[in-house]
């Protein structure tokens, strides 16, 4: 089995480096993702602390007025991709599309800083990014959770960064398609269709953005509008840990009306969080806000919210859970129960393991006191890469790679395992 080390992972993230931003690998993700940069800024603070600061920089020069990060920053033209910035008709400066993604960019500010070997450059940097950072969590409050509810709601899968989740199949079914575009889809000319999102799908991520567009991408708008509306649990708590990450570096930086804000906001949202709890499942659910009603799903999104800080008792019975799907899984964690009939281990989000969710939840049970299933979500992550090497996700049965190759942030966490492993011993 060969071994991988830490320039392996250095030579994938450079590979993809194109100057201020990467792109998560070539051909089928020319562009700059959200929540990819926030990810691949912690592999790159590992051996060029400027370059990770950088690439976030460059991702928040594309803020929106309202305070909105876009989801992808189209930095120069590539026909490769659909849909690209002739479809989301944003009327940006530099090209956007118009919805966001799981705002990871609090934590990742906060580990930079508190990491870092060139502390007046993590000042400087951390202070600039700070107030924008929180108008885009004050955006979430006052855009996705209208009616003060403490939990924000995503209005296209693709905000989840779980495109094809199992969680948003009848909600997404009520999405009408009526009248959308014809196009030709790019995806599966560097992919395995059958690791892709279906078409019909894809028709209903298409009529969402052609609606959106024809309110003119005016987001205080667009909840109301939405035929599509769901809280995600893992979205959440991604939001609320970032919240928490950010009221304790406003602290660091001498900025306490921002601490007590942002540190009000998760406290509130992980109180909010408890009405999607089920005994039953021992896990989060999504909740369905068009209809009102909780979505029958056990996927990934329920056990992602050990992220935030919940109570040591829900990170117990998510350690529980995790530690049940390691009897049906051969590798850590699936992004759906391999027991339900509609879990797909080779489609994307229907039931592969995929590391950046893999980091994300063994950090919040590491902090809750929950190891043991830590460290094996470490372990099984190390050993799929050394296995299958950098790929955007895995079978969890085989370890098969699936999606993309030489993937950016599979990369980057790569490297926050290694570094974390060699810590341990």
């Amino acid at each position: 089995m060969p071994t991988i080390g830490f320039d392996d992972c250095v030579a994938v993230i450079r590979a993809n480096d194109i100057g201020n931003y990467t792109v998560p690998t070539h051909g089928l993700y020319p562009f700059q993702w959200n929540w990819d940069s926030c990810l691949t800024a912690l592999g790159q603070a590992h051996f060029d602390e400027a370059r990770a600061w950088t690439e976030i920089d460059t991702l928040f020069a594309n803020q929106w007025e309202d305070g909105m990060v876009p989801h992808i920053v189209f930095h120069k033209q590539d026909d490769g991709y659909f849909p690209g910035p002739e479809v989301w008709r944003t009327n940006r400066p530099t090209p956007t599309s118009g919805i966001t993604q799981p705002p990871v960019a609090g934590f990742a500010v906060r580990r930079l800083f508190e990491r870092a070997k060139d502390r007046s450059l993590a000042e400087e940097r951390a202070r600039a990014l700070l107030p924008r950072i929180h108008a885009w969590h004050e955006w979430f409050f006052r855009c996705r959770d209208p009616q003060g509810s403490g939990l924000v709601a995503i209005l296209h899968p693709w905000e989840s960064g779980r495109d094809n989740a199992i969680d948003w199949d009848a909600a997404l079914e009520r999405v009408p398609t009526d009248g959308v575009m014809p196009f030709t889809r790019r995806d599966l000319l560097h992919a395995d269709p059958d690791h892709r999102p279906t078409q019909a799908q894809y028709e209903r991520y298409i009529a969402l953005v052609q609606l959106f567009r024809g309110l003119g991408w005016k987001n205080e708008t667009l909840h109301h509008a939405s035929p599509f509306k769901v809280v995600d649990p893992g979205f959440n708590a991604i939001l609320f840990r970032s919240c928490a990450d950010l009221a304790d570096l406003a602290d660091e930086l001498g900025e306490p009306t921002i601490a007590t804000s942002a540190r009000a906001r998760a406290t509130t949202g992980v109180e909010a969080l408890e009405g999607l709890w089920s005994d039953e499942c021992r896990q989060y659910l999504c909740f369905d806000r068009s209809i009102g009603e909780r979505i029958d799903s056990h996927s990934v999104g329920g056990l992602l919210s050990a992220f935030a800080p919940i109570p040591a008792q829900r990170a117990a019975d998510i350690a529980a859970r995790i530690q049940e799907l390691a009897n049906v899984a051969s590798f850590l964690v699936p992004s759906h129960d391999p027991t339900d009939h509609r879990y797909d281990g080779r489609r994307y989000w229907r039931g592969p393991t995929w590391l950046i969710v893999n980091y994300m939840i063994a950090d919040g049970l590491s902090t809750a006191r929950q190891k043991t299933v830590a460290e094996r979500i470490v372990a099984d992550s190390l050993r799929l890469i050394e296995e299958s090497g950098f790929a955007e996700y895995y079978d969890p049965q085989t370890g098969e790679p699936c999606g993309g190759g030489r993937f950016t942030w599979t990369a980057a966490i790569a490297m926050e395992f290694l570094a974390s492993s060699q810590g341990a011993q």
